[in-house]
């Protein structure tokens, strides 16, 4: 598992309680680098530590649609399997 640094003084100013910090920039890591085509949507789910039903309706609520090339149908397959 991969660990990104974070300035302490940049972690403590988030205006979240403790708790929720690290959950909650997860979530946005994954909606900013799904929205730019970064992360595959099950990256990104995976990251934002959602299910399918609760990203897509996060990606919804942001307003950001969904992509669906081939790297997305590979991993559909992939899970249907």
């Amino acid at each position: 598992m991969a660990t990104i640094e974070i300035d302490n003084d940049v972690y403590e100013a988030l205006q979240l309680p403790e708790g929720e910090r690290s959950s909650a920039m997860k979530r946005e890591l994954a909606v900013s680098l799904y929205a730019r085509d970064v992360l595959s949507f099950g990256k990104a789910r995976s990251l934002a530590e959602m299910s399918k039903a609760e990203f897509q309706k996060l990606l919804g609520e942001r307003e950001i649609p969904r992509h669906y090339g081939e790297r997305e149908l590979e991993e559909d397959l992939e899970y249907a399997e």
